[in-house]
């Protein structure tokens, strides 16, 4: 049944915030210039359809603007809604779109365009959108010629393309001449040389949806230049480890490997392209705890629930920041190692600490130190970290920790 939002709807929405404006299924022009005057985010996924006249209103708006049910546009839309200048346009809705409205779509120069509903598009199509400039939405394009990819690759920004399922080496080649980051995280598989392809990109690379990785593409993806995500992988070869290792990129992710041997600790402590994600860890031996304390950069590995103390004095030593979230407890003799870390510490897995661990936290020296998860401390507890000169993020616990402070 169809719901028109009317310019009377519109003007209570925009005097006190109420009514749901998702909930109507069209608009007419009086409330579409209306609604153009609010400011932030304008949600109307409920519409199904749009006059010229409303659209041209709209693009009036000045933040993201949401119009995910509508399923088709025409030339005229097209070209209205391109002219809106907000935070980002979002037309998730369409499921097709006509070579002149993606030609019009082009000129949208307000912040992202998404258009995740599409599932197909033409060489011609691909062409006309890689000239828009800013964040490229094409999550639903489950295949995409080799045409359209070397149109797509002449994009500048942010190109996600996560539905797709296969990429010919062709594609590869040509996506790996694209400048911005990146985003196939719906391909479980690449072969070689495409894999050797896209280690020549530049920017952010994710891979996630990668189940395997061979030496020959471990090898070539260390030489990549930018942070590059693999988090689909469970298992990698010790060879394969050590290829990684030698990326000096952004930062490296690989958080879906659960366990880690020492040899293969000892590779990844080779890194040094910045920040190294392992937030899949369920365990580390205290000979890996070691080795990676190597590691220069950041290290992650928040889904570590429980360490030794010897671990925990082992990773105290590293030289970068420490992220800890999944610890749930702490030893006093655990927090006396930690407060020897000299850089950020993340322990928001925390919910409270004894008066001889907070004594020793408020004795680090890093830059920041984060205990957002503590839901309670005691009074004794909580004058000890009082004591702690640095950045100090203390969630709930916060405004107990403030009365104690000079």
């Amino acid at each position: 049944m169809s719901k028109q939002l009317t310019l009377e709807i519109a003007q209570k929405f925009l005097q006190d915030g109420t009514g749901d404006l998702d909930a109507f299924t069209s608009i007419d022009a009086a409330a579409a210039q209306a609604l153009a005057q609010h400011k932030g985010t304008l949600s109307l996924k409920g519409l199904t359809s749009l006059s010229d006249a409303a659209a041209q209103a709209l693009d009036q708006h000045k933040g993201r603007l949401y119009l995910d049910s509508l399923t088709s546009l025409s030339e005229a839309v097209a070209k209205a809604l391109a002219q809106h200048k907000g935070g980002g346009l979002s037309l998730d809705g369409l499921t097709s779109l006509s070579d002149a409205a993606a030609k019009a779509l082009a000129q949208h120069k307000g912040g992202g365009l998404s258009l995740d509903g599409l599932t197909s598009l033409s060489d011609a199509a691909a062409k006309a959108l890689a000239k828009h400039k800013g964040i490229l939405s094409l999550k639903g394009l489950t295949s995409l010629s080799d045409a359209a990819a070397q149109a797509l690759a002449k994009h500048k920004g942010i190109l996600p393309l996560d539905g797709l399922t296969n990429l010919s080496d062709a594609a590869a080649k040509a996506l790996a001449q694209h400048e911005g980051d990146l985003s196939l995280k719906g391909l479980t598989s690449l072969s070689d040389a495409a894999l050797q392809a896209l280690a020549q990109h530049k920017g952010i690379l994710y891979l996630n949806g990668l189940t395997s990785l061979s030496d020959a593409a471990a090898q070539a993806l260390g030489q990549y230049k930018g942070t590059l995500y693999l988090d689909g992988l469970r298992s990698l070869s010790e060879a394969a480890l050590q290829a990684l290792a030698q990326h000096k990129g952004g930062g490296l992710s690989l958080d879906g490997l659960t366990s880690l041997s020492d040899a293969a600790a000892k590779a990844l402590a080779q890194h040094e392209g910045g920040t190294l994600y392992l937030d899949g860890l369920t365990s580390l031996s205290e000979a890996a705890a070691q080795a990676l304390a190597q590691h220069k950069g950041r290290l992650y590995l928040d889904s570590l629930t429980r360490l030794s103390d010897a671990a925990l004095q082992a990773l105290a030593q590293h030289k970068g920041s420490l992220s800890l979230n999944g610890l749930t407890n702490l030893s006093d003799a655990a927090a006396q190692a930690l407060a020897q870390h000299k850089e950020s510490l993340y322990l928001d897995g925390l919910r409270s600490l004894s008066e001889a661990a907070a004594q020793a936290l408020a004795q680090h020296e890093g830059e920041y130190l984060s205990l957002d998860g503590l839901t309670s401390l005691s009074d004794a507890a909580a004058k000890a970290l009082a004591q702690h000169e640095g950045d100090l993020s203390l969630g709930k616990v916060e405004s107990k920790v403030a009365r104690y402070r000079a």
